[in-house]
C-alpha cells in the first residue's frame, strides 16, 4: 500500500455541493489542468468544490509548474523512484487514488491526456463506481505501439468516462467510430490553450543563462524537445545526427535543446554536447519555457503539448514523429509532420529560415485547438450535469 502525504486539509464536505477529484502526475498535467482547477474554485464555487491529488510520477517537473500555477495539492502520493517501472506508477496510483476515494468520497474523478497516471487514476475511480471525466479525449494515432504506452491508456479510458471532454470534432469523429456514446462526448478545445494565456500574463524575464551566447536579434534560433519512449535509440539519433548537420551547414542556426531527465534521453544528447551552436540545458520551468518558444525562430519536437501550445504564438513546428494523434495541427498547417528523416529535417528548416514568404504563414493560422474558453466550458457542463 502506497504512502498518502495528507498535505492540506480535511475536507468536512458541504452536502449542497458537488466534490470534483483532480489527478494530475506530470508536467503536462498540471499544464492543462491547472485551468480547471481554478475554474472549480472561481466560477463553480457555489456548486462544486475542488480536491487536487498529485502523484508525482515526474516530481521535480511537476512541482515547478504547481508553483507556477498556485496550486497546493491537497494529497500527494509522492510515486517517483529511480528507474520507475510502469507497472509501479500504474500500481501505486491504483491503490493511492483508491484511498483517497474512500475517504473524500467525489462525485466525479477529472483526469487528462493519456499517462500512466491518468490511466490508473480512471481506472481506480470506475473500480469505486465513481464517475470519470477524462480532459483532452478521443486523441488517437491507431497505431497501440506509437505512442506507448499512452495509445492504448487513452483508449482504454475512452471505455469507462461519463464525461468525454475533448479538443476538437477530430477527436469527437474518433470516439464515435468506437462507439462511445454521444451524450458522453462534449467538444471543448483544449485547455492547454487556457493555461498558456494565463502563463502569459504572469510576468517573467527571460532567464539569459539559458541562451548563452546565442542572440535571437541575429541567431536562428531552433528549439528541440524529444522525450518519447518510441524515439529511444535509431530515431532520437537521426535526429541528433541531422542538428549536426544542420548547424554545421548554417553557421546562424543555433539550438536549444531542454534535455528530459530520462537517462536514455540524457545519454543520447551527449552526442550533442561539444558542439557550440547546440545548448544543452535542464528541462526549463514552464514560465522559462514559453519565453524560449516566443524567442525561438520554430521548435522541432516529438511533443504533442508543444504542438498544441505553438500556434497560439504563431511558430512553426516540425514534428518529429511517424505518426501523431494530433492531425488537425497538420490539417491547419501550423505543423509538419517530418519523421525522423535528416535530410527531410535540414531541408524544412532550411526552407522555413531561408523562405520569409513561407515562414509568414504560420503567424496568420487560427490554432486549431481552441480559444482559451476550454475550462469554463468543461466545468459548466459538469457542474449543469452533476
Amino acid at each position: 500500500m502506497v504512502g498518502i502525504n495528507f498535505k492540506l486539509k480535511n475536507y468536512g464536505g458541504n452536502l449542497d455541493k458537488k466534490k470534483v477529484l483532480i489527478v494530475m502526475g506530470t508536467r503536462p498535467e498540471v499544464i492543462k489542468l491547472a485551468p480547471i482547477v481554478r475554474a472549480v474554485k472561481e466560477e463553480g464555487q457555489d456548486s462544486m468544490e475542488a480536491v487536487v491529488l498529485v502523484t508525482a510520477q515526474h516530481r521535480e517537473l511537476l512541482d515547478q509548474t504547481l508553483e507556477v500555477f498556485n496550486i497546493v495539492p491537497d494529497y500527494d502520493l509522492d510515486l517517483m523512484s529511480k528507474d520507475q517501472s510502469i507497472a509501479s506508477v500504474c500500481v501505486g496510483v491504483l491503490e493511492g487514488v483508491g484511498e483517497v476515494i474512500k475517504k473524500e468520497r467525489p462525485d466525479v474523478v477529472v483526469v487528462q491526456g493519456d499517462t500512466t497516471t491518468t490511466f490508473a487514476a480512471a481506472l481506480s475511480a470506475f473500480y469505486n463506481k465513481v464517475k470519470v471525466a477524462h480532459v483532452e479525449a478521443g486523441l488517437r494515432s491507431w497505431d497501440r505501439f506509437d505512442p506507448y504506452p499512452e495509445e492504448v491508456n487513452r483508449s482504454l479510458i475512452s471505455r469507462f468516462s461519463d464525461f468525454n471532454f475533448c479538443p476538437t470534432e477530430t477527436a469527437k469523429k474518433n470516439l464515435i467510430a468506437e462507439n462511445i456514446n454521444e451524450k458522453a462526448i462534449f467538444v471543448t478545445g483544449n485547455s492547454v490553450v487556457d493555461a498558456l494565456e494565463e502563463a502569459l500574463k504572469i510576468p517573467k524575464e527571460l532567464n539569459r543563462e539559458i541562451l548563452g551566447d546565442f542572440n535571437p536579434d541575429v541567431d536562428n534560433i531552433v528549439l528541440l524537445t524529444m522525450h518519447r519512449r518510441e524515439s529511444f535509440g535509431e530515431p532520437m539519433e537521426r535526429v541528433f545526427g541531422a542538428l549536426l548537420k544542420l548547424v554545421e551547414r548554417n553557421k546562424d542556426v543555433k539550438v536549444i535543446f531542454p534535455v528530459h531527465p530520462n537517462p536514455s534521453v540524457k545519454k543520447a544528447a551527449e552526442i550533442l554536447a561539444s558542439n557550440e551552436s547546440i545548448r544543452l540545458v535542464d528541462p526549463l520551468p514552464y514560465l522559462d519555457f514559453i519565453n524560449v518558444m516566443k524567442l525561438s525562430k520554430l521548435i522541432i519536437t516529438d511533443s504533442g503539448g508543444v504542438c498544441e501550445e505553438a500556434p497560439s504564438l504563431g511558430k512553426p513546428v516540425l514534428l518529429i514523429r511517424e505518426v501523431t494523434e494530433r492531425p488537425e495541427a497538420i490539417s491547419a498547417g501550423t505543423a509538419i509532420l517530418v519523421g525522423t528523416d535528416p535530410e527531410k529535417i535540414i531541408t524544412s528548416v532550411e526552407k522555413l529560415i531561408g523562405d520569409k514568404k513561407e515562414y509568414e504563414k504560420f503567424k496568420n493560422i487560427n490554432s486549431p485547438f481552441g480559444d482559451g474558453t476550454a475550462a469554463l466550458m468543461i466545468v459548466k457542463i459538469l457542474s449543469e450535469i452533476l
